[in-house]
């Protein structure tokens, strides 16, 4: 039984979080609470929506377009423990329609690298945000 998480917004066609245009789902809950976050809103796991069936078959049916590159995971942070369930269903799902996926984490890449959803992902981003090393040209 997939354990179903809080998410805060569906883009089904962002082209900021990766390459293309993308479907990018921020999820619910980090553990990191990093100085200068970009959407500390997600930290709280409970906060946002719960994540439906509705919810999936709008994921589902953006990446079947043919603009779409692909599935970009992050929030909140997909590799929490508490979104797990859910970033393996959604990276699966991905690939199994030949998208690319890309997540954001704060967990460093030794700590995650063992996880099921790393089968998954083709270009992840790990570590904690630091303010100091943010380059708003990149």
């Amino acid at each position: 039984m997939i354990k179903l998480s809080n998410f805060h917004r569906i883009d089904t066609c962002n082209m900021v979080n990766g390459t293309g245009c993308r479907v990018v789902i921020w999820l619910s809950g980090c553990p990191h609470h990093c100085h200068g976050c970009f959407s500390p809103q997600t930290w709280n796991p409970n906060s946002g929506k719960e994540f439906t069936e509705d919810d999936f078959n709008t994921v589902f049916n953006a990446l079947q377009e043919t603009y779409c590159s692909g599935l970009t995971l992050l929030g909140g942070d997909p590799l929490a423990p508490y979104n797990l369930d859910i970033s393996v269903l959604l990276a699966k799902c991905a690939k199994d329609l030949g998208k690319n996926v890309w997540c954001y984490t704060g967990y460093a890449f030794e700590h995650v690298k063992d996880l099921e959803v790393m089968k998954y992902i083709d270009v992840l981003v790990d570590g904690h945000f630091d303010i100091h090393k943010f380059n708003i040209s990149l």
